[in-house]
């Protein structure tokens, strides 16, 4: 998954409902060269500049010429049809010195379209090592453009053109690995595999680098992705603690990959907690989907029994997201309300049209309003002015101290086994304190979060999620420092069963009987069309969560892939 896309937040006073939630934002520059006009410096030499796209005879031209000089080990003059000639250098002076690439056949295939300027292309490597020699293929693309300076068209450079796994700072290295191998197996001791189980890729990589030693086995020899030391910016986790640090997680953001073995090693078994057969339906349910994600936890002990996305080899949403969770978040208010006596289960509160605070006029899905009801209907119906219209009764920090206080969430102190971003609820004022009560402004979390809410809801003890038991390694899971009461507990399971039956979950929840409780969520997201669409729920020892983004209500999108989890959870 290398350096991930991530959420780039923006505050936005919206008319209606309200916007700021989290928008991912995929940059693909295409750029591609060939040297007939001007100089190398970028520098026009007084000839007329072309401008414009490059052409397809451009494109084919600058391609064949950077692949043929790469294929011959013509570093500098692959080097120097590319718009980072330093970068390019490097990168393939490494990949015959430290991926010990010893020759290499590159065979470029057809754009997409006439006019596309991004080219995919074939390698097929020999890699040497020790006196043994072992073929490695790959597919991967490059991109062309036109530099404005001087009219060149050259290959834009990117680490993933020698690799599609590589991104800035890794490498590509072939020797011992380190880390022994390790062979992962489900809570009743079966094989988990990426084969069987695509989601689990990235988890079997983490385990890996996390567990490998612990498990007791032999590292061999491999070609491995060597990723760099993870660095906090604002592509990282997208989120920061209440005091505006970065966030970190318990294991590198992208763990190290294996490309090709050797000499394989001798693994070492590492037992999971992972229910094989919850694990293969969130798959099923995710790959229905475009960009769901769901993860499954185990209230009583906080067992993690599923982890899934929609797009397995990619971004790990599920555990690492950083996303507004909308109206899911409105569990975590609630339970604040009824510990300071804001608010009662079957007591009268106000859901009026709209509210506004802190300048911003807040309002309710469709512009509903509840007269004369109680707090139970103005959850089960998800009334956001319900929650704003005791904003000004709060201190700015009162809903960060809940979250921390009784969920463990936002205090980075998680230890999955695997890399996590435990949730961020930032202490604000104003108009966001007040967003951040329905789950906007700025909090985020993931599915990994808001299914350890409802875990946490269920027993009533907040649990901290984990994959490797630490038995493994000592190593000590987080806790939170203080129990809600079991009157608050008994209250919210209350308003979360009354919701799944005569409320927004009312269909997902339809027959899961008197022992479970959901809560929907949409959370609005600047320039989507549609909101990321959350739900959360329990179901006897069984929590679940999921998103599903850019798709529309939580009900009707998230809410279908957490009944199935409910059905199915050990």
């Amino acid at each position: 998954m290398g350096k991930r896309r991530r959420s780039t937040e923006r505050k936005k006073a919206h008319p209606a409902v309200l916007g700021g939630a989290a928008v991912a934002i995929v940059c693909g520059v295409g750029v591609t060269a060939y040297a007939l006009s001007g100089g190398d410096d970028g520098k026009s030499d007084g000839k007329t500049v072309a401008t414009g796209p490059p052409t397809a005879a451009e494109v084919r031209t600058t391609t064949r010429a950077f692949l043929t000089a790469w294929e011959k080990g013509d570093v500098a003059g692959a080097a120097a049809l590319t718009d980072d000639r330093k970068a390019a250098r490097a990168a393939l002076t490494a990949y015959r010195e430290e991926a010990k690439v010893s020759a290499v056949r590159l065979k470029p295939g057809k754009p997409a379209t006439r006019k596309s300027a991004k080219v995919p292309f074939k390698a097929a490597a020999t890699i040497s090592y020790g006196g043994k020699d072992k073929r490695y293929a790959y597919d991967s693309t490059l991109s062309v453009a036109r530099r404005a300076a001087d009219g060149r068209v050259l290959v834009s450079w990117q680490p993933s053109v020698v690799h599609p796994e590589l991104r800035d700072g890794d490498r590509l290295v072939t020797g011992p690995a380190g880390v022994p191998p390790i062979k992962a197996v489900d809570r009743d001791g079966g094989p988990l595999t990426a084969a069987k189980y695509p989601s689990l890729g990235t988890v079997l990589d983490g385990l890996r680098e996390k567990f490998g030693k612990e498990a007791g086995g032999k590292a061999g020899v491999e070609l491995r992705v060597v990723r760099a030391d993870a660095k906090p910016d604002d592509d990282a986790k997208g989120a920061k603690d209440s005091k505006g640090t970065a966030k970190k997680s318990d294991a590198k953001d992208t763990p190290d990959k294996t490309l090709l073995a050797l000499s394989p090693g001798t693994p070492g078994t590492l037992k999971t907690t992972i229910s094989a057969r919850t694990q293969a339906a969130a798959e099923k349910q995710t790959a229905k989907r475009k960009q769901a994600s769901v993860v499954v936890v185990k209230p009583s002990t906080g067992e993690v029994l599923a982890v899934a996305n929609s797009n397995p080899g990619g971004f790990n949403t599920a555990f690492q997201g950083s996303l507004a969770p909308g109206s899911t978040m409105k569990v975590i208010t609630s339970s604040m309300l009824l510990e300071k006596r804001l608010a009662g289960v079957d007591k009268k509160h106000p859901c009026p049209k709209y509210k506004a605070y802190g300048g911003w006029k807040f309002q309710n899905d469709n512009k509903f309003q509840i007269k004369g009801g109680t707090f139970r209907a103005s959850f089960a119906r998800s009334c956001n002015t319900a929650f704003i219209t005791q904003a000004e009764k709060l201190s700015n920090d009162d809903l960060t101290k809940q979250a921390q206080d009784v969920f463990g969430l936002g205090r980075d102190n998680w230890s999955v086994g695997v890399s996590s971003f435990d949730g961020a609820v930032p202490v604000q004022s104003h108009a966001q304190m007040a967003a951040s009560l329905i789950g906007q402004g700025g909090v985020r979390m993931n599915p990994l979060n808001m299914a350890s809410v409802a875990a946490t809801v269920k027993s009533g003890t907040f649990r901290q999620p984990y994959l490797v038991s630490p038995d493994v390694d000592d190593r000590q899971l987080a806790t939170a420092p203080r129990k809600m009461s079991g009157r608050t507990a008994s209250a919210l399971r209350d308003l979360m069963h009354y919701t799944g039956v005569s409320g927004t979950a009312a269909k997902p929840m339809a027959g899961l009987g008197a022992d479970s409780g959901a809560k929907t969520g949409s959370a609005e997201v600047d320039g989507q069309k549609k909101p990321n669409g959350w739900f959360t729920a329990y179901r006897g020892d069984v929590a679940a969560a999921a998103v599903v983004q850019a798709a529309g209500h939580g009900g009707e999108t998230a809410g279908p892939v957490v009944r199935e989890m409910l059905l199915v959870g050990k």
